[in-house]
């Protein structure tokens, strides 16, 4: 697998991540254990998660494979604090305490001494930006983590933190990027690129529309019957979505491959994306969508698919005539 620079720092990653919100609750720890050996066999680097996926048990179930299935050198962790865990004054939020604690709990469940890259999952209007930042600072500084990042965040909300006397910048922000979510090209993207950041696409396969497994329904063993996820994947079931899967399928059967293949390779090779974070619920799911590291698209389809997934730029997005 190919390897990235992640933003404009000297930390290289696969350019594919492989994403863990389903471990502890659709994936089993065997199964976690199945997908990582798979994932780093392939040459994957990057793995994300959080301190909230499956209320920590992710972070716990990823420790207890560091060592023992995979050496921790191998890898490069990258989790998330800022979403509430708990009720208490530090259980969430972007404050100074509730990041700190929130770091200590995400080294204990991973039972590694470092993190390789710390996210903020989200902004927090409760909170003065620098404060949160000192709080990044601070943690690089104590060498508990070696990279910052952001995920969630607005142009304008990527712009000011960038743009924040800092001791340690920002690398990475984490957003909703596919052929069906373009809505970052407007502002988060060109952000992004002007202050040095790379994009870490979550939902790069449209929450799984994408793939094509919706066209004629909701199949029974799918994110979307499930009741946790339905409302996660309906979102991306429409008119305009299912004119683009058409285009996706056309696309991967005139170049005899799947549909999943083609979304992820789009994605991938969009400027500013260093890595998509693929989420699988079991290896299969997973082996299919690393086949698209062979996979580069032509000009030609790839320009269809661009015109297909085009989204509308207004004033000031769009330059003056």
């Amino acid at each position: 697998m190919q390897q990235r620079h992640l933003g404009r720092s000297g930390l290289r990653v696969s350019r594919t991540a492989l994403g863990t919100m389903t471990w502890g609750h659709d994936t089993d720890a065997d199964e976690a254990a199945t997908q990582l050996m798979a994932f780093t066999d392939a040459g994957g680097t990057l793995v994300d998660t959080a301190d909230v996926y499956t209320d920590g048990e992710a972070e716990r179930i990823l420790g207890t494979l560091l060592g023992e299935v995979v050496p921790r050198d191998d890898l490069v962790i990258a989790t998330k604090a800022v979403a509430r865990r708990t009720e208490g004054p530090f259980g969430g939020g972007a404050s100074r305490g509730a990041l700190l604690t929130a770091l200590d709990g995400s080294l204990r469940r991973l039972g590694v001494d470092h993190i390789d890259l710390w996210q903020l999952h989200a902004w927090d209007t409760n909170v003065p930006i620098d404060e949160t930042l000192a709080a990044l600072d601070h943690a690089v500084d104590t060498g508990k983590v070696r990279y910052v990042g952001i995920s969630n965040y607005s142009g304008w909300q990527l712009a000011t933190a960038a743009t924040t006397p800092t001791t340690h910048r920002l690398i990475s922000t984490q957003v909703e990027y596919s052929l069906l979510e373009r809505g970052i090209e407007r502002e988060v993207v060109p952000a992004a690129l002007h202050h040095g950041l790379g994009l870490l696409p979550w939902a790069p396969l449209g929450r799984g529309v994408l793939t094509g497994k919706y066209r004629n329904g909701t199949p029974p063993d799918s994110r979307g019957a499930s009741t946790h996820f339905a409302g996660y994947v309906e979102q991306h079931r429409n008119d305009r979505a299912a004119r683009i899967v058409q285009a996706v399928a056309t696309a991967a059967d005139g170049l005899g491959t799947s549909p999943l293949c083609v979304a992820l390779a789009w994605v991938r090779d969009r400027d500013g994306v260093v890595a998509p974070v693929v989420g699988a619920r079991d290896t299969n799911q997973l082996l299919a969508s690393l086949e698209a590291e062979q996979l580069t698209l032509p000009p030609a389809i790839r320009a269809a698919l661009d015109d297909v997934s085009a989204i509308e730029l207004a004033y000031p997005e769009r330059p003056l005539p």
